[in-house]
């Protein structure tokens, strides 16, 4: 129960009331059932419980409880993209969404919400299906208007809240025991925390929830009006109100339960006072607002932008919007999607749902196309500030998202076009490259798109999600045609981009004589213009061009010439991409020294901007370094940090590079055995995505030549292939773990199980194993004068000879974190291994 809970719940921005016995019940039903849908009409509260089930379900599920919001979601993609982003998956390049997320969840203990999924049903029963088939400990909590059956289910309806009720021959009940009068004094008490009741007002208090069906948004709403007009005077309003023949059903009949939600909320809004009943359909626009949006879009002439901040105080109080958190210091809100429906039809009622919209449209497509002059401007700022552009668009990409299909839906190709143009940025940043070509392809393909401005760029940047899925053959294609449409147009800004992104496309399909034409005119365009970013871009491509070619000097140059721009203009995330290729570069070239000093700094870049799929392609780059110079242990380190980071991410294709990598550390090492199942797993993943491959035993078939050896290695190696990805990680973590023991210890079982000491081949076949270095003297420095909190229990449980897993179970942390915390500690003390670290322990002895 004190471990820190592992989930992306949002923080409530009011009291959880009442259901009481629900929650219960659904807890010990989770224990029972991988699969629950929660179903009901609308505002009865089923994201609600769902979410404060989820709060306490943490501590059952160790890798995590994640919500998907799938209220705009509209396709089986869509589906997969909200779940990825949930669970922290990174789309693979060039692979099926659908098979990556099914792949990362297949091995994890965890508790998925999908929340609001009536509109997308069959997608979300086919993904469920697949998910409770294929990843035995997923669990699934469902919320819909109707029941979302999934094979081997419950579905659990929601009934409206509790109300007094009176037992026969005993004394009437409080009605302030009742779930659903506390839920009404609550929201009461939010909007005048000295309201109090009365045992008549309190009785009143009970009518007016019967009033409202027992739905909890009605009370909640009710309980928000009453301070001011009394119990009895808003029971009686509302009495009034749902007696109107424009609501009952015919003579003599009444409002039924699940239909007086909505004439509630129509008794409501004609209570507020005009300018709220303005800004509160104006705001139905949006998917969530700060301050400055709601100032900025929802104002006229009938609302001054200095009234707006009142307003929305006084809407929270009558609990019609809810906070969800905040961005840069600022507010963040949202209307509860059956009031935002209901707002909804207001604003189209009042003739004003275009205008607004289109006002939102302008506003955002502002702020996209901000991102990508942030992103890509040559003026010298701040990181902070170039990156402001970036966090804002994933704080409004509900908006955004939202738009875009409106934009669709109503036609209006050259607004939605210029938009997804400004958004291409912000999707391979995120490595949304499904979701973004999807929603591009769909206003691409409008009638009026054809005649569209904003199609050239709109082309470009379709390419541009093209060549990150490696889907080079379209990318070529759309990126001609789009240079071709902004040449004829003079965008010089996009000719520039075109080349660029040709350039890399050509490089990747080894066609430099094509490449070097094109980057060489987009480094000639991008001086003549001072374009400082896109200069830099084409001198990275020129040096993988070199690198291609074997000429990694030049190759060095031409990325230092690129790294100079962009350090100029503190381009941080076109820094680390550019020290990457460099690396890479230099590591193939043979220059250890230049390789692990830029994956190094590569690293902490990539680490300050958030980027955890090239923080893993980095971490396994130094460690491949170390391994060259031979520290066993600091390479045992990186690897297995970078692998259960792209494990964790469900990067399939650099898990297999990972493996192969800590399978030659352990090969070189003497432990041939385990090294060749991994490499055998290594392959398997490789041949599942569709990429080259090579015959048994590689990478070691040229090391052994005696037949009889050869043979055993095969088996190893063929043995390796029928492994699962989390088994084949789980064995080279031991593995990774027993490497880095002493040889003398080696095959010793840990705490935490381990694999046997493995068998040694000829010593005349054996490439010897390097001599280790011996361990600097132990720091002067008291280890907590050094260290964080943190990393000082993770030195000292180092210290007792503690795995990575052991250690993870100790503090409550992932094996990943304890890899990471150890490669700091390594990293900040300038030691090489786990050994030096614990003798710098044992030397401070109870000083720690």
């Amino acid at each position: 129960m004190t471990a820190p809970a592992r989930h992306n719940l949002p923080r409530p921005g009011t009291g959880f009331v009442g259901r009481e016995r629900d929650l219960s019940s659904l807890l010990r039903l989770l224990d029972s059932s991988r699969s629950v849908t929660l179903c009901g009409t609308e505002g009865i509260g089923k994201t609600r419980l769902a979410l404060r089930v989820a709060e306490q379900s943490t501590a059952a599920f160790p890798d995590g409880v994640w919500l998907a919001d799938l209220t705009d979601a509209h396709t089986s993609l869509e589906v997969h993209a909200r779940v990825a982003h949930a669970v922290g998956v990174i789309e693979e390049p060039g692979q099926p969404l659908a098979t990556t997320v099914v792949e990362a969840l297949r091995d994890r203990r965890l508790l998925l919400v999908l929340d609001s999924c009536g509109h997308v049903a069959e997608a979300v029963t086919e993904i469920g299906e697949t998910l409770l088939a294929c990843c035995p400990e997923v669990s699934v909590l469902i919320t819909a208007l109707d029941p979302v059956r999934l094979s081997g289910g419950t579905v659990w309806r929601m009934t409206p809240m509790a109300l007094p009720v009176a037992a026969r021959n005993a004394p009437p009940p409080d009605p302030g025991d009742s779930e659903a009068v506390r839920l009404f004094l609550d929201r009461a008490r939010i909007r005048d925390p000295r309201f109090s009741a009365s045992p008549d007002e309190l009785e009143t208090a009970a009518v007016l929830c019967d009033l409202a069906g027992g739905v909890p948004l009605g009370i909640e709403v009710l309980g928000g009006s009453v301070p001011g007009v009394g119990p009895a005077g808003l029971a009686e309003s509302l009495r009034t109100h749902l007696a109107s023949p424009e609501f009952r059903p015919g003579p003599g009949q009444a409002v039924s339960r699940s239909e007086v939600l909505p004439i509630v909320l129509d008794f409501v809004y004609r209570a507020l006072p005009e300018p709220e009943r303005v800004l509160l359909r104006r705001l139905s626009v949006f998917r969530g607002w700060d301050l400055e949006s709601a100032e900025q879009v929802c104002t006229g002439d009938d609302l001054a932008e200095t009234e707006v901040l009142d307003l929305l105080a006084s809407l929270l109080n009558r609990s019609l919007i809810t906070i969800t958190g905040e961005f840069e210091g600022r507010l963040r809100y949202r209307l509860p999607e059956a009031l935002r429906s209901f707002a909804a039809e207001r604003l189209v009622e009042a003739d004003e749902d275009e205008t607004f919209r289109e006002r939102l449209l302008d506003r955002m497509s502002r702020l996209a196309e901000d991102l990508g002059h942030k992103l890509e401007s040559s003026r010298s700022m701040p990181w902070s500030e170039r990156d402001s552009g970036r966090r804002r668009v994933v704080a409004e990409y509900d908006t955004l998202r939202s738009l875009l299909r409106w934009a669709h839906r109503e036609g209006r190709a050259e607004a939605g076009l210029r938009l997804a143009a400004s958004l291409v940025a912000h999707w391979v940043s995120h490595h949304d490259y499904s979701e973004g070509a999807h929603l591009m392809d769909l206003l691409l393909g409008m009638d009026e798109a054809d005649k569209a401005p904003s199609r050239a760029r709109a082309l470009v940047g379709r390419a541009q999600l093209a060549r990150v899925r490696r889907d080079h053959a379209l990318a070529l294609s759309l990126g001609e045609e789009g240079l071709r449409l902004c040449r004829e147009s003079g965008d010089e800004v996009f000719v520039r981009t075109a080349l660029n992104l040709l350039a890399l496309v050509e490089v990747r399909e080894r066609v430099p004589d094509q490449a070097a034409v094109r980057v060489e005119e987009a480094l000639r365009l991008c001086r003549e213009s001072g374009d400082l970013w896109g200069e830099a871009i084409a001198l990275g491509t020129r040096g993988a061009l070199a690198a291609q070619q074997d000429d990694h000097q030049t190759a060095d140059q031409h990325y230092n010439a690129a790294l100079t721009l962009l350090r100029g203009i503190d381009h941080r995330w076109g820094v680390g991409v550019t020290l990457i290729g460099q690396a890479r570069a230099a590591e193939l070239g043979g220059d250890l020294v230049t390789a692990d000093r830029c994956y190094r700094e590569a690293l902490d870049t990539q680490r300050l901007i958030g980027a955890p799929a090239e923080e893993a392609r980095c971490l396994a780059g130094i460690g491949r370094v170390a391994h060259a110079q031979e520290r066993i242990g600091q390479a045992y380190d990186y690897l297995s940090e970078g692998l259960l980071l792209s494990h964790a991410s469900g990067q399939r294709a650099e898990v297999g590079r990972a493996l192969i990598s800590i399978a030659r550390v352990a090969f070189d090492s003497g432990m041939r055995d385990p090294a060749c199942r991994l490499a055998g797993a290594a392959v398997q993943m490789r041949e599942q995505l569709g990429l080259p491959t090579h015959p048994a035993p590689w990478p070691f078939a040229e090391v052994e030549r005696a037949r009889r050896r050869r043979r055993r290695l095969v088996a190893l190696w063929e043995q390796g292939r029928a492994l699962g990805t989390a088994e084949a990680v789980r064995e080279a973590e031991r593995l990774s773990e027993e490497g880095r023991r002493p040889p003398a210890r080696r095959g010793a079982p840990s705490a935490g199980g381990g694999p046997e000491r493995p068998r040694r081949s000829n010593a005349r076949t054996t490439r010897p194993k390097p001599t280790p270095t011996p361990p600097p003297p132990p720091e002067t420095t008291p280890p907590q004068e050094r260290l964080t909190r943190r990393e000082l229990e993770v030195a000292r449980l180092v210290s007792k000879g503690g795995s990575n897993p052991e250690i993870a179970r100790a503090l409550f942390i992932t094996p990943a974190t304890a890899a990471r915390h150890i490669a700091n500690i390594n990293r900040k003390m300038g030691f090489h291994s786990r050994t030096q670290i614990a003798a710098w322990m044992d030397s401070h002895g109870d000083q720690t």
